[in-house]
């Protein structure tokens, strides 16, 4: 069996994720070839996966310079016809841009069977057998699977030795100019910024004080903050699933409900009615729907806004880049104009969740919970160390939340995460560290281990 691997190469490292497909390939085939897309002197990163029995060929060419989700699935579904392939692993997303597209969209291109969020990989001569989060599943090869952080890229053998990278330019493709690099790349970053939002001005307090204060809290009833007016609406939305009609209604005159169903169909209806924005809920299903349909349309797609807004009639989203170092504010070149959004989600009157500052005293933070009848829910860090379902995941990638008390325990507070909890009425954040950024976005803070 041929098993291609696409791995991306971020700030001079493999994208953990795709050292996650890789090893799965490797596991079920001795004959996989690793395909990356960047400048040629990535070769040095890449080349040690050589000692592992990969192949390892790298797509370079100054004419896929900056090209988005779109323009790099082409480009890697033209190399992978050339290179040939019965099954396609990838990781699920890259920890700097966290969009999960690439995956769906390579798919598409390819039209192969897809499946997304794979924990285990197994697969015979005639299909492809996975286990999800939502349980088994199976696809005829030829398929592509997307994976998560589940296993644990291998170290190559003391008597192994380092082969040359192959490098394949344009020449060699044959790619589409117009489809690749920033003219082939409908989405457009405007400009990029610290994420201020949501900030608040901390009070610290002791360690005794914390259960008088949340039934404090809990007694209080807080108004609700009107919601302010758009200066500017757009004439008509597709809101695709009920989790995203409040979004839609928020930035449109007209909200068109379209209806959960196959990537197909939405797409043959879009074709036909051409909506100029669609709006996806940035779940699991929206998440791999979304870029198939994307590719379909030949059309951008923003993924996670956090925001929404018109301006001079066209969709602006924002959403945080670079693994939640900064903020983007971002637009769309073609129609439709797509975004999956972040929703908040149907959360109790608390909400504690842990870190991985905490994943030495989980124990103390179940009780705690347990002690205040409290939702229990987990940072991304602490989830990716296997310490905590994907369900309870708080943050872009995970859920967002607005209990009356949310309480962060051992949680850093990056962008990621503090986008999703801005909700809350109030947030208690407990942390060692005076200089954890979480402590600027908590009402409260206990300086503390717990």
């Amino acid at each position: 069996m041929k098993v291609l691997v696409c791995v991306k190469v971020s700030g001079g490292e493999i994208n953990p994720f795709d050292e996650s497909a890789l090893e799965w390939a490797l596991r079920i085939s001795e004959d996989v070839t690793v395909l990356s897309m960047g400048p040629e002197n990535m070769k040095e990163v890449l080349k040690p996966l050589t000692r592992l029995g990969a192949k390892v060929t790298l797509l370079s060419d100054s004419l896929f310079a900056g090209s988005d989700t779109l323009a790099t699935a082409y480009i890697l579904s033209v190399a992978a016809r050339k290179l040939g392939y019965d099954f396609i692993i990838c990781g699920k997303q890259s920890i700097d841009g966290d969009t999960a597209q690439v995956g769906p969209m390579l798919s598409e291109f390819l039209k192969c069977n897809l499946i997304t969020n794979a924990l285990e990989v197994k697969a015979s001569e005639n299909e492809v057998i996975t286990v999800t989060r939502e349980g088994e599943e199976k696809a005829k090869l030829p398929a592509l699977v997307t994976v998560e952080r589940s296993a644990v890229m291998r170290f190559p053998s003391i008597f192994s030795k380092t082969c040359e990278v192959q490098v394949l330019n344009n020449s060699h493709l044959g790619c589409d100019a117009a489809k690749c690099g920033l003219s082939g790349s409908p989405t457009r970053v405007l400009k990029s910024f610290t994420y201020e939002k949501g900030r608040r001005h901390c009070k610290f307090i002791s360690r005794e004080e914390l259960l008088p204060l949340i039934n404090t809290l809990l007694a209080e009833n807080k108004a609700n903050e009107e919601k302010s007016e758009k200066a500017e609406k757009l004439r008509s939305v597709w809101a695709v699933g009920n989790e995203v009609l409040e979004k839609a209604s928020e930035i449109a005159d007209e909200v068109v409900f379209i209806e959960k169903t196959d990537a197909e169909a939405i797409a043959e209806r879009a074709i036909k009615e051409k909506p100029d924005v669609i709006l996806w809920n940035a779940d699991n299903w929206g998440r791999k729907t979304a870029p198939q349909v994307a590719a379909m349309l030949n059309t951008g797609l923003c993924a996670d806004c956090t925001e929404l807004e018109a301006e001079d009639g066209k969709l602006i989203m924002y959403r945080p880049a670079k693994g939640g170092s900064i903020y983007a504010k971002i637009k769309c070149l073609t129609n439709p104009q797509m975004a999956t959004v972040r929703t908040k989600q149907k959360s109790g009157e608390i909400i504690v969740s842990a870190g991985k500052g905490a994943a030495e005293s989980l124990d103390k933070v179940e009780a705690l919970a347990k002690e205040l009848d409290a939702e229990m829910c987990a940072s991304r860090g602490l989830v990716d160390m296997g310490c905590a379902e994907y369900a309870r995941q708080v943050g872009l990638t995970g859920k967002t939340v607005s209990p009356k008390v949310y309480i962060a325990i051992g949680i850093s507070g990056a962008v990621h995460h503090t986008c999703a909890i801005e909700s809350a009425d109030t947030v208690i954040a407990i942390n060692m560290d005076k200089d954890a950024r979480i402590f600027e976005y908590a009402d409260y803070g206990i300086l503390e281990e717990f």
